[in-house]
């Protein structure tokens, strides 16, 4: 391992980094993915829109957008101006509707319409990141799967899990923390701390369930 990676490791002890993620498990036993799906498909095209986006607000297009749109065939054969109309209000539609199209169209060309079920096939699909194809991994597939959001990578670096700024190697550093089958529920721990109590901004500090374990300097005195 590179010694600036050693040095990355030893910010927090296994010890600290255990009863941090015990804790997160005490104030959410059930973690959930929250765009709405319900096939992989749908988590794809979710995910996919979620980017600058709500997941509040990508549940609101959606159900329109998949009852107009049920298979990999539907999309690929969309008319851009209406897909484009139908997700305008998720953000960079134009960009993410060419994603959508193109994405799909490579579903029907390679999987026979099919979401995989690797990281290697999933990523190589026209829209699709590291951190969408572990959102469909994880909560789909029920792979091993870390996803690091803007939330993940917030609270993973205020907790001192992580010091760095690139989510590949914040993805690295959390796996070290986590046994494989705790990846998924684990970051989704993380990413729903972040989204309702460690804000970007004003975090609610006087709510947060592990205060004490935090070694941001930021954080509001109680």
């Amino acid at each position: 391992m590179p010694v600036a990676h050693r040095q990355r490791q030893s910010v927090l002890t296994r010890a600290q980094a255990g009863r941090i993620f015990r804790t997160l498990k005490r104030t959410t036993p059930v973690p959930r993915v929250e765009l709405q799906h319900r096939t992989a498909l749908q988590l794809l095209i979710a995910t996919i829109l979620s980017a600058q986006c709500t997941d509040q607000r990508v549940n609101q297009v959606t159900p329109a957008l998949f009852q107009r749109y049920e298979t990999a065939g539907d999309y690929a054969d969309a008319d851009h101006t209406e897909l484009e109309r139908l997700i305008k209000s998720t953000g960079f539609f134009k960009s993410k509707a060419k994603n959508i199209i193109g994405c799909c169209r490579t579903l029907l060309d390679r999987f026979n319409g099919d979401v995989p079920d690797t990281m290697e096939a999933l990523v190589a699909l026209p829209g699709v990141g590291r951190k969408t194809a572990n959102v469909v991994l994880g909560n789909h597939f029920r792979k091993p799967a870390l996803v690091v959001d803007t939330h993940v990578k917030r609270v993973s670096q205020r907790l001192g899990l992580s010091v760095s700024d690139d989510p590949d190697r914040i993805e690295e550093d959390l796996q070290r923390w986590l046994p494989p089958d705790e990846w998924t529920v684990g970051s989704q721990r993380l990413l729903l701390h972040g989204r309702y109590v460690c804000l970007a901004r004003t975090p609610k500090c006087r709510e947060c369930g592990i205060y004490s374990l935090c070694r941001w300097k930021g954080k509001h005195p109680r």
